[in-house]
């Protein structure tokens, strides 16, 4: 396991993915993307044209799949059966699919394992996601949980989709996120909550930069504690 391990958790569009890729980089550590993983699954499961609702089938895709993470110029880089898929687990189809993958529970796990070997293998590591440091790395030196009120994360994730030439109304991605945050709380397994010793930060009026310099405080201080011990 790696010597350094911090998780940031959160709903979405709470900013957890731009901060853990830049806290990574201000770090020198290696950025763990869990929703990229949950993607690559989703795409190679529409590639096979595997029922969704099918959890042993969902399976099988591990079996007759080759998947493949790596850190490239810090962001995570996909590949599956030797193809670099980075580009393709974005699109629109895998991004309504991904939540099939989510929610089932030995599917899940399968993903968790893969969360800690790419763990393994590094020195220091970054991870985002919903359920890091409740379920993939419960001894994490650092956990963090972000969130926002759900407006300002419909308005970011508005923007963000805006960058890409999408023209969805505001009223429509708020209900998407609220839809989204009720699905992740009340699944089965890993749900969204914040891990007891968890810092929670209200981003909601503070920018990127803020918000990284703030959980950058805290690593430093839990790290100066941890090693005076």
């Amino acid at each position: 396991m790696a010597n350094l391990v911090i998780t940031i958790d959160g709903p979405a569009a709470s900013g957890k993915s731009t901060v853990a890729r830049l806290l990574a980089e201000r770090l020198g550590a290696s950025f763990l993307d869990t929703g990229s993983m949950y993607r690559a699954v989703t795409l190679a499961a529409i590639e096979g044209g595997v029922d969704m609702s099918d959890e042993e089938k969902l399976l099988s895709v591990f079996d007759n799949r080759k998947f493949q993470f790596a850190v490239r110029e810090g962001r995570m880089a996909v590949s599956i059966d030797g193809l670099d898929v980075t580009e393709q687990i974005r699109r629109q189809e895998v991004t309504a699919n991904a939540r099939y993958i989510a929610s089932a529970v030995k599917v899940r796990e399968k993903l968790v394992e893969m969360q800690r070997q790419f763990a393994a293998r590094e020195k220091k590591i970054v991870t985002e996601g919903r359920d890091q440091g409740t379920v993939a790395f419960p001894n994490a030196d650092v956990k963090f949980y972000l969130t926002a009120d759900t407006g300002e994360r419909a308005k970011r994730r508005q923007n963000e989709l805006r960058t890409r030439g999408g023209l969805e109304s505001l009223e429509r991605i708020q209900d998407a996120i609220e839809e989204r945050d009720k699905s992740d709380q009340d699944r089965e397994v890993g749900p969204l909550r914040p891990a007891e010793d968890a810092i929670v930060v209200d981003t909601t009026d503070l920018g990127i930069e803020e918000v990284v310099e703030k959980l950058l405080r805290c690593v430093e201080e839990k790290c100066l504690k941890r090693d005076q011990k």
